[in-house]
């Protein structure tokens, strides 16, 4: 169902980078977040083949919440591509902005005794568990290693996200300053289901000059990663959100399924394939595909303000 010819496919990318990035824009090269993860890294190499791996930067943009194997495996694959990177770290920039204080501030207010040493992260139970609303909820993981999942205020969870969002924000900043000071653009590293579904930051991470692999479902992304070789410890590694302090993956943070019953369920509704044909594929029940379904249409309702443009207060009509 989700099946693509890989290398078709790739060459398609190429050439569609090429004629954006040096023809339209008239860039000179791009400039690409690199995380350890699968999208990264496969528009890293895409652009590569693109553009040459002199015209590639990466950066690294650590904080004191990402994860060791991101930095790791991010520079293995760069090492791979043999292209230039550098390495920003923005911890000083969140601290400078207040984005930890302003996290521990909104968090205090349900596990009051939350500080130095403690752990966090957002959790929402699969929307196959759920019966009605399904809300998010905070867990946190003490200094001695105790665990505790708590209920959130709604102010309190809005505040923990727009912090959080900081993180997204300041790296798009970083990405956006060596494109300026190369004349390079920015290359963005959305799949179809995130982009789809809204599990981007306005102005962050959703914001870039290109987007190369947007119109592909995270399970095509992958199948393009196998065919350039990517580490393999990097397709075999679980979609993370490396955002909070604690280890947290994609599905538990925002999906309600694993990503790859998330792209059978988004592929059946995009088609118009009936939830029992879905349910058959995915090893689901139609009563759960219908549950997914309502979730797809849930989250792009949300993801409207996401996507907007800037709305005027009046045409802008050209002389």
């Amino acid at each position: 169902m989700l099946a693509l010819d890989a290398r078709l496919e790739i060459d398609r990318i190429v050439e569609t980078l090429r004629e954006q990035v040096l023809g339209t824009q008239r860039r000179r090269g791009v400039v690409v977040g690199l995380s350890g993860g699968i999208d990264s890294s496969v528009v890293a190499t895409v652009c590569a083949r693109a553009f040459g791996r002199d015209k590639v930067l990466g950066l690294f943009m650590p904080e004191r919440d990402s994860s060791g194997d991101s930095l790791r495996l991010g520079r293995s694959v760069a090492g791979q591509l043999g292209i230039d990177t550098i390495l920003e770290d923005i911890q000083p920039a969140l601290e400078g902005i207040g984005a930890y204080a302003r996290q521990m501030e909104a968090i205090r207010t349900a596990v009051p005794g939350y500080g130095e040493g403690w752990k966090c992260k957002l959790v929402m139970a699969s929307v196959l568990e759920s019966s009605g609303l399904n809300i998010t909820r905070l867990t946190v993981e003490d200094p001695d290693g105790k665990i505790d999942t708590v209920r959130l205020s709604p102010a309190a969870y809005l505040q923990i996200v727009a912090a959080t969002n900081y993180k997204q924000r300041v790296r798009k900043m970083t990405e956006y300053y060596h494109a300026d000071r190369l004349n390079y653009a920015v290359a963005g590293t959305p799949n179809r289901l995130e982009y789809d579904q809204g599990f981007f930051v306005k102005q962050g991470d959703g914001v870039a000059d290109v987007m190369p692999i947007v119109h592909l479902y995270k399970t095509q992304v992958y199948q393009l990663a196998e065919y350039l070789g990517i580490d393999e410890e990097v397709r075999t590694r679980p979609p993370t959100t490396d955002t909070f302090s604690m280890a947290q993956t994609q599905e538990e943070f925002y999906f309600a399924l694993p990503y790859q019953l998330m792209d059978l369920c988004l592929y059946g509704m995009n088609h118009g394939i009936s939830a029992g044909v879905v349910a058959a594929a995915a090893g689901l029940t139609a009563e759960q595909v219908e549950k997914v379904y309502k979730d797809i249409v849930s989250k792009r309702r949300a993801a409207r303000y996401l996507h907007a443009r800037p709305q005027l207060s009046a045409a802008m009509d050209r002389d």
